[in-house]
């Protein structure tokens, strides 16, 4: 959520900056709301000293024996007109923040502008694109082939979107996981967690995949309101809602691997064969909280991170910085990696590294005091796939096969897999 003191401030400033995603801000709307706001919360404070002033002067006739009734007459008055004003404030101001919850975060400077993912900026890439002697087949195909992957029985149980591997397919997902889990714990220092797959609707409102997104979630069916997580981002930055952390700890660097479930309600069919858009996958998740000051930096740090799981695994990919018109709603700015695929002769993303400055911490109240104001401070928050392990099984499969259609095994997982090779 934007900064509301600095919203009322410089409105046509940030929607001027919102505009370069697209994004039109009703600004007449909020202004006239906001001024209403304030003649309410005048007028309620003006009705409050007149209350306070009755009180006195109903004490000082009673104290006297004078009649009180006109006193009291006028108190129960102003009582209800306050009661009124504090009705019609509550309904403004449950606007305002309507408006406030939907409003998407301000860009950098140095996000490139353009509509969508064609203006994307190429950063820098990595490794050469994999060459085969022979035609290279995709994922599908090649775990069809291998008898390792039924998306028709996937379908029968539970739909379309969804997969069931088998044999060392599914030991090479369980491998990349553990691999992922293993290179950023002991050599990126990462913090492993074990969090929640479900959760509150407060928290998914923390990381501003709520109002906005609740057609991309999967809800639980109840009385109560629970969703399915759509990542692990979720849980691991909520668990800095609602307290002020030591500064001293800062930046913290946290990891968990989850199950991570998308209605994909915006993806108007693309990508609906194969392992790419999923309904349930896994992934490892990448999460940093820092001060504002050293938030640019662990985005930078976040990212080689994610990065180095593709270097690792010998896996070609170029980094690219999103557009205007191709950033999320909540980020600020954010990195994509793209990993080559073989099979579909291009890069597709992998991850996106991403930094919410202190968007999601406003909405979850995520401080810590800064040490040379003694006041509390919003931290900012980052976080990255590293990475979607679906879509690293997909470049593992497409960039090792091999003529006779079996894969080989990277040497970074051969420990964890036991075997060179799948056939």
């Amino acid at each position: 959520m934007l900064d509301p003191k600095k919203l009322r401030q410089s409105i046509d400033e940030i929607a001027n900056n919102l505009a370069r995603r697209g994004f039109k801000f009703d600004t007449k709307a909020y202004v006239n709301l906001n001024d209403d706001r304030k003649k309410l919360q005048i007028e309620n404070e003006d009705l409050k000293s007149k209350r306070n002033s009755i009180s006195r002067d109903i004490g000082m006739a009673k104290s006297k024996g004078d009649d009180t009734g006109d006193l009291m007459k006028s108190s129960e008055e102003i009582n209800t007109a306050l009661s009124e004003n504090e009705s019609q404030l509550n309904e403004i101001l449950s606007k305002m923040r309507e408006i406030e919850l939907g409003l998407p975060n301000t860009l950098m400077k140095t996000v490139p502008d353009g509509k969508d993912e064609t203006s994307n900026e190429l950063i820098r890439s990595w490794g050469e694109k994999t060459v085969f002697d022979f035609e290279p087949k995709d994922h599908i195909e090649l775990g069809n082939n291998l008898g390792l992957l039924d998306l028709d029985k996937a379908s029968e149980i539970s739909g379309s979107r969804f997969s069931v591997l088998n044999g060392k397919l599914a030991t090479l997902q369980r491998a990349l996981i553990q691999f992922m889990l293993d290179l950023h714990t002991n050599k990126h220092a990462y913090e492993e967690f074990y969090v929640p797959y479900i959760v509150n609707g407060q928290s998914l409102v923390g990381t501003s995949q709520l109002p906005k997104f609740e057609s991309d979630l999967f809800k639980i069916d109840s009385d109560k309101s629970y969703y399915l997580i759509p990542t692990a981002e979720v849980p691991l930055t909520n668990l800095f809602g609602n307290k002020i952390t030591d500064a001293s700890t800062l930046p913290r660097k946290l990891v968990a691997h989850t199950p991570c479930f998308r209605s994909e309600a915006g993806s108007y069919g693309q990508d609906t064969k194969g392992l790419i858009r999923q309904h349930q996958f896994e992934k490892v998740e990448l999460v940093q909280i820092a001060t504002p000051n050293g938030s640019l930096e662990a985005l930078e740090s976040l990212t080689s991170h994610a990065e180095n799981v593709l270097k690792e695994l010998k896996l070609p990919y170029q980094v690219v910085a999103l557009s205007s018109g191709d950033i999320g709603f909540g980020s600020t700015f954010t990195y994509d990696i793209e990993v080559w695929l073989p099979g579909q002769k291009k890069y597709r993303e992998i991850s996106s590294c991403s930094l919410f400055g202190d968007f999601q911490a406003r909405r979850m109240k995520a401080r810590y005091k800064d040490p040379e104001t003694g006041k509390n401070e919003f931290v900012h928050t980052i976080n990255g796939s590293g990475v979607a392990a679906g879509r690293a099984l997909v470049a593992v499969v497409e960039n090792y096969q091999q003529k006779d259609g079996s894969i080989k095994i990277p040497d970074a997982l051969k420990d964890y897999m036991k075997v060179d090779v799948i056939n």
